[in-house]
């Protein structure tokens, strides 16, 4: 069978370790994240979300935050996110930086795009959303993180419903006036579908010419590497996973896991799209990870592997 050549590159931002962990009940140990993040920076992750600087009574997960960044290998070929939903949450993401340490890199903050939802996920209207990104930019920046921001609920609203696309390329629009490096767009509940996704992102890059865009599916529907391949032939060249499919926000009702770093990296490598990432590493963490939490993850590609053309697998006279 002849392999697709696409040809170009993708840049995979590794989210397993905080959106990944963030919904599980279990807690994790920190030696445990530390070594997760160790394994994916080894299996060619060098963007990861690492920490989410957030209260420890709702989120207890990631309590340990500050911890596991002060272990973290001190790697220049590496970029660590800390997500930050407040200023205290910037403030705590520098003080990650104080004495000489390395700390994070970037403060990834957070805008909702309905306001029932940001103020069930962050206390926030999209109003007073917007004018708390505003500054937690401008003190990112002016503390040396580079400054992203993350629309999340972009594709929908699990209390509204339908969230209109003006109002997504609105709030892009004052968020790279504001300052953003690169905004994200989120389908926070997983119910977007790919010709939903072209749309919104040819909308949101008319409103902010210049501004790097990424994007963030999770599979909830089953739609997110379709969404993820219809992102990329919207020309993003950015996106979101996490290893195994692990995810899911606290504050959604049935949102499920993200896309799977493996099935992703399966499906742009195996149409020539480069992503820098050794699969057979990313499905050896898989497999590990399930020792540690004991269970399967999500991920097809962690169950079924990867595929080589041998003779036994084209599987003469199979159906």
């Amino acid at each position: 069978m002849r392999e697709l050549a696409v040809g170009g590159s993708l840049s995979v931002v590794e989210v397993g370790a905080r959106d990944g962990l963030q919904n599980e009940k279990e807690l994790v140990t920190t030696a445990d994240k530390v070594a997760l993040i160790v394994r994916l920076i080894e299996a060619g992750a060098r963007r990861l979300e690492v920490a989410s600087f957030v209260n420890p009574a709702r989120v207890p997960q990631m309590a340990d935050g500050e911890a596991v960044i002060a272990a973290l290998p001190d790697r220049a070929d590496v970029s660590y996110i800390g997500l930050c939903l407040n200023k205290r949450g910037v403030l705590r993401a520098l003080a990650t930086r104080e004495g000489g340490r390395r700390g994070v890199d970037e403060a990834g903050c957070v805008l909702v795009a309905s306001d029932t939802f940001g103020q069930r996920n962050q206390g926030q209207t999209i109003a007073e959303g917007l004018a708390a990104n505003r500054e937690m930019l401008r003190l990112a920046r002016e503390g040396g993180l580079v400054p992203q921001v993350t629309i999340s609920a972009a594709f929908g609203c699990p209390f509204e419903g339908p969230v209109p696309p003006a109002r997504v390329a609105a709030l892009a629009a004052e968020m790279a006036e504001a300052g953003a490096e690169e905004i994200a767009l989120a389908d926070t509940i997983g119910v977007g579908v790919p010709g939903q996704v072209v749309d919104l992102v040819s909308l949101v890059r008319e409103a902010a010419p210049g501004v790097r865009l990424r994007a963030h599916f999770h599979n909830t529907r089953g739609t997110g590497i379709a969404n993820a391949w219809a992102a990329w032939q919207a020309g993003i060249r950015v996106l979101d996973s996490s290893l195994g499919g692990l995810g899911g926000c606290p504050f959604a009702p049935r949102a499920t896991g993200n896309i799977a770093t493996e099935d992703l990296v399966y499906a742009f490598e195996r149409s020539g799209i480069a992503t820098g990432f050794s699969l057979e590493a990313l499905i050896a963490a898989n497999h590990w990870f399930e020792t540690r939490i004991g269970r399967a993850l999500p991920s097809a590609v962690g169950r079924a592997g990867d595929f080589r053309a041998t003779g036994a697998e084209t599987g003469a006279g199979a159906a």
